[in-house]
């Protein structure tokens, strides 16, 4: 710099740090913050429906939200959680607890009409006969009525048709308990939403008058349409793999067992496993023999039983029907023939 005496060299501004102009600074900051922080909300909301409605399985959900804190919040989001697929909900015995049940329940007050239905069979049946005789078993049961009604308003097919099998079978306590108009008109809201059993029940209805008056041309065609939707359901999914030559041959009832019964609901197979594990801790109860069904009797003799052999029973014709054709048909025989082949069979000792 340039003064009186002459040019001089300004030594402390050298030594002076330079300042720093406010972009570099904005830059490092922004290095420094990490990027996940930097989005919105309302953006991982968005992000989280899309992880929840695609997840193959409940760790898929889960995983993402013990990422960290703000994972775990906002997977909580009730918008979430509506959009949460049937697969990321579908929980098995062995991990069922105290926090699963609460995760459910979320579920259904969010509005996800699966976990509506979910829990309500698992708290109306299993929890309910778990505690059945006491006030646990009571309040598990009305909580599930009124799950199953709430996704029966929202028009879940599943629920729809739940709800007329306990009219058409009555309450736990005594048989009077029947409500065959309101079954009847159950079946009626299940069968215009698509469900295939809810019209072969409506026809088998119609076909005896149960709750209805009797018409047999009305049942019959019920019924034909039912058939017909069944066979028409794998040409719909295109998961499924057309059935081959041997497979449509296996499905005469009298031949062999036919092995094209659709896969049963999650809600069905936790009924199954926890039933499963109540007979093994040596509490028997009688459940429905179509295995893609596996309600319990709330009851004793609550279910009607197969009018030729007497062996299983069945919470509804449609379940005895669906059961005929997997496997029913071929080992099904008289009691009096069961007991002479058992008689004329060589001892094996």
């Amino acid at each position: 710099m340039r003064t009186r005496c002459g040019f001089h060299f300004d030594f402390e501004s050298k030594l002076r740090p330079r300042k720093r102009m406010r972009a570099e600074v904005v830059e490092e900051s922004v290095e420094k913050a990490d990027l996940f922080d930097c989005l919105h909300d309302d953006i991982v909301i968005v992000i989280l429906s899309f992880v929840s409605g695609s997840a193959e399985r409940p760790s898929d959900l889960l995983s993402v939200m013990k990422t960290c804190k703000r994972m775990n919040r906002l997977g909580k989001s009730p918008f979430v959680l509506k959009k949460a697929a049937l697969e990321s909900i579908s929980i098995g015995v062995k991990n069922w607890s105290q926090p699963t049940h609460k995760f459910l329940e979320m579920c259904a007050d969010a509005g996800n009409l699966e976990a509506c239905y979910l829990i309500g069979m698992i708290e109306f049946y299993c929890l309910g006969i778990s505690n059945l005789g006491g006030s646990d078993g009571v309040m598990f049961m009305k909580k599930g009525l009124r799950s199953l009604i709430r996704a029966t308003k929202r028009g879940h097919a599943l629920a729809t048709y739940s709800l007329a099998v306990i009219c058409f079978n009555g309450g736990a306590v005594r048989k009077t308990g029947r409500h065959l108009r309101m079954g009847v008109a159950l079946c009626i809201r299940a069968a215009q939403l698509g469900h295939v059993d809810a019209m072969r029940e409506l026809g088998h209805c119609y076909l005896d008058g149960y709750g209805v008056p009797k018409n047999v041309t009305k049942g019959v065609q019920l019924i034909r349409d039912a058939n017909a939707r069944e066979l028409a359901a794998p040409l719909n999914n295109l998961s499924v793999q057309s059935v081959s030559a041997s497979n449509k041959q296996s499905c005469h009832p009298r031949k062999v067992a036919c092995d094209c019964s659709p896969e049963p609901h999650p809600a069905n197979r936790f009924m199954a496993e926890w039933f499963e594990r109540m007979k093994d801790l040596g509490r028997r109860v009688q459940v429905c023999a179509n295995s893609n069904c596996c309600r319990p009797e709330l009851r004793r003799f609550e279910f009607r039983r197969c009018s030729t052999c007497a062996f299983v029973s069945y919470c509804s014709r449609a379940c005895q029907v669906v059961h005929w054709k997997m496997d029913h048909g071929v080992l099904c025989t008289t009691r009096t023939r069961w007991l002479e082949g058992l008689v004329n069979a060589p001892n094996r000792n």
